[in-house]
């Protein structure tokens, strides 16, 4: 339920937000801030550059309330390129990642070239320069997958099960996390998985474009297996899509996997053997190390039934060939160049990419997954103060205030809900910055990239089996601090904001703070407004599935939720490839909600707070929502952006831009956009 927002991070800051009352005022934190009022004399004027924003990415010659998104980025969009090695290209996360990229280099290449006595910078170092040299090597032969050691479907789920400890999923995937029921205990949820495609659909839609994907797809199966030189039948591929075919079959749409109340489906031991009889699911737990549980959750019944009929019908030479694909596809990435070449094949023919990452692009990545605390602590150290915690910290108090002030002018909902969910808002949390302990890392490292990846993923998958009976911990972080995303979580009721986070242009010291709002305001209000979504809102304040609604406020919300949804059905993003407004509710919800709420912050602040002063023409509400479009400046190559369309939540930028706006009076009123005009039309959504 997150979004794909943020990054980076700023030593200092200029000013930071505090509270007084019910008011909020700036308090000096080394220098006056930049903005003052329009009004005061003597005063030189300003340019938008001065108040955060970038003149040069806007087309003039577009009328804001014709398309506001060409209006704010369209010189942006024509006076830039998607780099060959990229997908897509945003002004914001692509920008900032790409800056944050090199100085997480430049921590590796020291860590890899010095011979530190620091236990951190040995660990970085050691798995690093492993990758480094593996993947600029020619390939090795990678061994016979125990899964073709098999003699039996017995030992073919134990096979499985070796393989699920290591990060490789054939079949199926699972996790530990809350019971839905109870969100103060950790269960075992298994989960559909097992596909090489993106998304089930790639495999049973008939279009042309997706039966292109499935011939590269096969083609591609056919690669890798000579590459590394298996001994697997002539018909090996087909016999893998025919397997991923049948998985596909069985699984839940995009759609229908954001129901809660469908993913849902409580189990015992006892009953998940009646419901897959041919898996032997006690050789599995025993692998596992889940043996003493007997508490757990599917998220599909159908899906696991399905699977046990495949597996009784399938013969075990055929599953073992699947698994052994599974196994390739898996680690390919991490043996050497030619072999990870191959594996981009694949992606390239999903989005369109021309090119692969470079090496260390790609071992930065791997370390982050693999020691992300780690390369998160001299990063912080480097990147993130305590004033920026706290301007990020009263940002969140401020707009969390919007949100309970709002809850009193929302006619639909009665009093009763709404007092819930000023409680449910009351106790979100909020992690801001880096995790208040590191995590620490104890598996071994060696010479080889691929075992590494392997030691470090089995490691971490038994110390989240070992989570198991006991408390929650609210205070785990999901991702690593220098990471380009935020979320929300559900279960936990709270918000996570990295270090990454406050960086131009999401937060800028030296910006207006109509800027800063409009841009990590934005964000922030994003992120709670998924509390209340319509998956969101099913969870109560401690993070439990619950009907917390009264039945009529809950119809309405419904029809709220259907207007958005029905209103982006209608955004067309190539011909005939139109947004799906069932898949991307939640997402479009939070974009609606987090614009209205950190416009409100906004507002509430006292005029001296908000020091406001005309930049080249444009007053403070305007630059406010001119800094919301920028930060969804980008360039999407056509077959990732289908792919986007296709598969994800989150909306393409331009309609992340074009949606919320059109539903937000104030905006209209910023630019004097008459009713009926494109960005001003007669009937708006609005849910919170």
């Amino acid at each position: 339920m997150s979004a794909r927002f943020l990054v980076a991070a700023v030593s200092s800051l200029a000013v930071a937000l505090s509270s007084s009352g019910s008011a909020w005022a700036l308090k000096p934190a080394g220098r006056q801030p930049i903005l003052a009022s329009a009004n005061r004399a003597g005063l030189p004027p300003v340019t938008l550059s001065d108040v955060g924003l970038d003149a040069s990415a806007m087309d003039k010659t577009a009328k804001p309330c014709d398309d506001f998104y060409r209006y704010a980025c369209g010189n942006w969009q024509r006076n830039t390129s998607i780099p060959a090695d990229e997908a897509s290209w945003y002004r914001s996360f692509d920008e900032i990642q790409k800056h944050n990229d090199l100085e997480l280099k430049q921590i590796l290449d020291v860590a890899t070239l010095t011979k530190s006595a620091d236990p951190v910078t040995q660990k970085l170092g050691q798995f690093y320069g492993a990758c480094s040299v593996a993947l600029s090597t020619e390939p090795t032969l990678l061994q016979l997958p125990v899964s073709m050691a098999a003699t039996d479907k017995v030992g073919l789920l134990q096979a499985v099960a070796k393989l699920h400890l290591s990060g490789i999923h054939p079949f199926f995937r699972w996790s530990i996390d809350p019971d839905f029921a109870d969100a103060t205990k950790l269960i075992l949820w298994l989960d559909q998985g097992g596909l090489g495609l993106p998304d089930r659909d790639d495999y049973l839609r008939d279009d042309d474009k997706s039966k292109q994907l499935r011939a590269a797809y096969f083609a591609h199966i056919g690669r890798i297996f000579n590459h590394f030189k298996a001994q697997v039948p002539a018909n090996a591929a087909q016999t893998v899509v025919r397997i991923e075919t049948a998985l596909a079959q069985m699984s839940k749409t995009v759609v229908e996997r954001r129901d809660p109340k469908g993913m849902y489906n409580k189990v015992d031991k006892a009953g998940l053997v009646a419901l897959a009889p041919a898996l032997d699911w006690k050789t599995y737990f025993i692998t596992m190390n889940l043996h003493t549980q007997d508490q757990l959750a599917v998220t599909s019944t159908p899906f696991f039934s399905g699977l046990s009929a495949l597996i009784g019908q399938e013969s075990l030479a055929d599953l073992q060939l699947y698994v052994h694909w599974v196994v390739y596809r898996s680690t390919a990435p991490h043996w050497s160049a030619p072999s990870s070449a191959l594996a981009f094949q694949l992606e390239r023919s999903i989005t369109g990419q021309p090119q692969q990452k470079p090496v260390w692009r790609r071992c930065l990545d791997a370390t982050d997954t693999a020691l992300g605390d780690l390369l998160a602590q001299p990063y912080v150290e480097k990147r993130f103060g305590e004033q920026a915690q706290n301007v990020a910290a009263d940002m969140v108090r401020a707009i969390a205030a919007a949100f309970t002030a709002n809850l009193d002018t929302l006619e639909w909902m009665d009093a009763a809900t709404k007092a819930k969910a000023a409680e449910k808002a009351s106790k979100i949390a909020y992690l801001i910055g880096r995790p208040k302990v590191w995590r620490t890392y104890e598996f071994a490292l060696g010479p080889v990239h691929l075992d590494n990846v392997l030691a470090g993923r089995r490691a971490e998958n038994l110390r989240t089996i070992g989570k198991l009976g006991k408390p929650v911990d609210r205070e785990e972080w999901l991702m690593s601090a220098p990471t380009v995303n935020a979320y929300y979580d559900p279960q936990k009721n709270l918000m996570v904001f990295p270090a990454g986070i406050l960086q131009p242009p999401f937060f800028d010291p030296k910006a207006a703070l109509a800027v800063n709002f409009g841009a990590i305001g934005l964000v922030i209000g994003h992120e709670l407004t998924h509390g209340f979504d319509d998956e969101g809102s099913q969870f109560d304040a401690v993070g439990n599935f619950a009907q917390w609604w009264q039945p009529q406020t809950r119809k309405a919300f419904d029809a709220k939720t259907a207007c958005v949804a029905n209103q982006f059905d209608l955004f067309e993003v190539q011909p005939g490839l139109k947004i799906n407004g069932k898949l991307t509710t939640g997402e479009n919800s939070a974009d609606l909600g987090g614009l209205k709420l950190a416009l409100a912050a906004y507002k509430a602040l006292p005029p001296s707070a908000r020091a406001e002063r005309v930049a080249d023409g444009y007053t403070a509400e305007q630059q406010f929502f001119l800094a919301h479009a920028q930060v969804w400046c980008a360039q999407m190559r056509p077959d990732a952006e289908r792919q986007l369309v296709l598969t994800n939540p989150h909306s393409p930028p331009k309609f992340r831009v074009l949606g919320p706006l059109q539903n937000t009076p104030a905006f209209a009123s910023a630019f004097g956009c008459k009713t009926g005009a494109v960005m001003a039309p007669k009937d708006r959504c609005a849910v919170w």
